[in-house]
């Protein structure tokens, strides 16, 4: 099957016709998808941080900034931790700086995993054995 050189060049060629034709012809629809897809993200994101400006402190705020720099997916876990008590109505007044310390707590609890290191050596190397 593929000792013939030739049979396998046209094979190559034909692959490589289809790979331009699929690329050529989705270039375009990707590229009107992803500026799409990217202006959507980038109104959720606007929502959101109307929102958060809505029921944060601007202290808290300030915290919350101050930690996405740092940690971006511990931020994003206090902020839908936010959100998610605004939509239910949990929410009676904005959070305060120590209401936000109490949270990140939480975040850091659920995100904490332990790591466990065990260290096995070969005994047939070793000559303290």
């Amino acid at each position: 099957m593929g000792d013939d050189p030739e049979l396998e060049a046209i094979r190559q060629r034909r692959m490589q016709e289809i790979m331009a034709q699929q690329g050529g012809q989705g270039g375009q629809m990707t590229e009107e998808q992803q500026q799409q897809q990217q202006e959507q993200q980038q109104q959720a994101e606007e929502r959101r941080q109307t929102m958060l400006n809505q029921v944060l402190q601007p202290a808290a705020r300030e915290r919350l900034a101050r930690i996405a720099l740092v940690k971006p997916d511990k931020a994003k876990g206090v902020e839908n931790m936010v959100l998610q008590m605004a939509q239910r109505g949990q929410l009676n007044e904005k959070v305060t700086e120590n209401r936000l310390i109490g949270l990140l707590e939480q975040v850091n609890e659920q995100s904490s995993t332990k790591t466990k290191v065990t260290i096995q050596r070969r005994r047939a190397l070793d000559d303290d054995y």
